[in-house]
């Protein structure tokens, strides 16, 4: 499954809007399993509260680029450590349209399963699912959302939906 995986070894280019960036923490289970590290936002967060998301953030003002960013956002949220990951490269940026922002999606691999704490300021729930489910196309669905035909994946009674979505399509090469 790792190669199948639609990586962009190059980080993309700035561009005009405000940057924010997520790690998309892969990594293999004690069955040899791929598996992804989602999380759901607190409902009581100002921006995307309650939905499922990659750890992440805007960057701070020591952060030299967007692996820095969500490299440290992934270990504050989550407690995932930097030294942990090994950066396997990016996904095309998202444009977000609850803000306007250029997500950089940061893929990176971690070297064993993660001992996982979340934080209760910034993550209500954690989620490891299967690479092979989320890859399934049969398991997504898609409705109209604000005008815009959008994705959706079912995710243990949770929506994985927006920019997230968009994000774990492109990852596995489903078309988006």
């Amino acid at each position: 499954m790792w190669q199948r995986l639609a990586i962009i070894r190059d980080e993309p280019p700035a561009g005009d809007l405000p940057r924010a960036a997520v790690l998309v923490p892969l990594f293999d289970d004690a069955e040899g399993q791929m598996r992804v590290v989602l999380t759901k936002r607190p409902e009581t967060m100002p921006t995307h509260a309650g939905h499922i998301a990659f750890p992440g953030g805007r960057p701070d003002p020591g952060d030299r680029g967007p692996v820095d960013t969500a490299l440290r956002e992934a270990e504050e949220e989550v407690g995932i450590p930097p030294g942990r990951v090994e950066v396997l490269g990016f996904l095309p940026p998202i444009h977000t349209v609850e803000f306007s922002l250029y997500v950089v999606p940061v893929v990176g691999r971690l070297a064993s399963v993660p001992d996982l704490r979340p934080s209760p300021r910034e993550v209500a729930a954690v989620f490891t699912p299967r690479a092979v489910d989320l890859a399934d196309p049969v398991r997504w669905r898609r409705e109209r959302w604000r005008g815009r035909r959008i994705w959706f994946y079912d995710l243990d009674g949770e929506t994985l939906w927006g920019a997230t979505a968009a994000m774990v399509r492109r990852l596995f090469g489903l078309d988006v």
